[in-house]
């Protein structure tokens, strides 16, 4: 049974949106990632409401991989893919849908962790029929595979767009190295590469530090930003404690361990900073991200609609100056 959905008539009053590199497509500088809370066990009447709740507000783009879901793989397509068919798919021309492999899938030697042309290839295909989808707009390998050749792994990639199942590619959580290899390959084969998606956050800055945001803006792709908020340190959940119902509360963070004296003191003067911006701290977090020009979109997670309408103003704030930049560079080296 499909339910009636028609989008917010003025989605594309506010939002603001980054031509990812030098390609011809433009990404909200705000996206949703469908990691967490999309999956298996979710309550799927959440999920639908987070999803049209964002394109309401001008999110094209929504971020998936075959294994979201965990631990049933899949599961979140799976949901998405019922999203779409509730109403949504009416309005695919208007969306950016990507998918991911490269982690950890299926039983036995094809479904692992790898890179291969065997595994990419039957993963996007189980991607799009989960979703119901005949393309994806983005398909990334999602981990770099030191024991797959890389040209296995490109020529796998530019397959899956000449098939006409991905109008781009991308990968992700590959360091500057890892990219400057695999982007000569596929400057020769002409594969429409168009960005990298790696975790950058003020809290972790192997983007800065290991250069890679620099070699983005010289050879002109883009960078979609995952754990902007450093999975939720970054917002105003814990300045004063541990809420039960918390990703660290519930046990199922590995950044507990990073919550002491010194990081609440950090927080709360950063809180504090983002307050004389006129911003709550999650929201001058991702503004912090997409000061970083190399940066295309920085995408946000959500276990409820209210989350994603105060995380999207972030997208029409004044960007950091470098005066700021400075001080909150200050801040953390306290």
């Amino acid at each position: 049974m499909y339910s009636q959905y028609t989008p917010s008539p003025s989605r594309y009053g506010d939002m603001q949106y980054n031509r990812c590199g030098k390609s011809g497509l433009k990404l909200p500088k705000v996206s949703l990632g469908l990691w967490q809370n999309f999956g298996y066990g979710s309550d799927f009447a959440n999920a639908e409401k987070m999803v049209r709740t964002a394109f309401d507000l001008g999110i094209t783009h929504f971020d998936l991989a075959n294994n979201y879901g965990h631990p049933y793989n899949g599961s979140a397509e799976e949901n998405f893919g019922r999203i779409l068919d509730n109403g949504l798919k009416a309005y695919r021309d208007e969306m950016v849908i990507s998918t991911k492999a490269g982690y950890e899938m299926w039983e036995g030697p094809y479904g692992d962790r790898n890179g291969s042309r065997k595994y990419l290839t039957a993963s996007l295909d189980q991607s799009l029929k989960r979703m119901n989808l005949d393309y994806v707009d983005i398909f990334y390998h999602h981990i770099n595979d030191p024991d797959t050749p890389v040209e296995e792994t490109a020529l796998a990639l530019d397959n899956a767009v000449k098939q006409g199942k991905t109008l781009y590619v991308g990968i992700s959580n590959y360091s500057r190295e890892q990219t400057a290899e695999i982007l000569k390959i596929f400057r020769e084969l002409r594969t429409p590469f168009i960005v990298n998606q790696p975790s950058y956050s003020m809290l972790n800055r192997h983007v800065e530090q290991g250069g890679l945001d620099a070699l983005a803006v010289e050879e002109g792709f883009g960078l979609a930003v995952f754990s902007p908020l450093y999975q939720g340190l970054l917002t105003d959940r814990y300045l004063n404690g541990i809420p039960a119902d918390s990703r660290i509360g519930k046990g199922n963070t590995w950044i507990r361990d990073e919550l002491n004296d010194k990081m609440l003191k950090k927080l709360n003067e950063l809180n504090k900073f983002a307050q004389s911006r006129g911003q709550k701290l999650s929201q001058a977090a991702l503004t912090w991200v997409l000061s970083n020009k190399a940066v295309a979109t920085v995408l946000i997670g959500a276990s409820r609609p209210e989350q994603i309408i105060e995380n999207v103003c972030a997208a029409s704030a004044p960007l950091f100056t470098e005066e700021e930049k400075a001080k909150v560079d200050e801040i953390l080296k306290g």
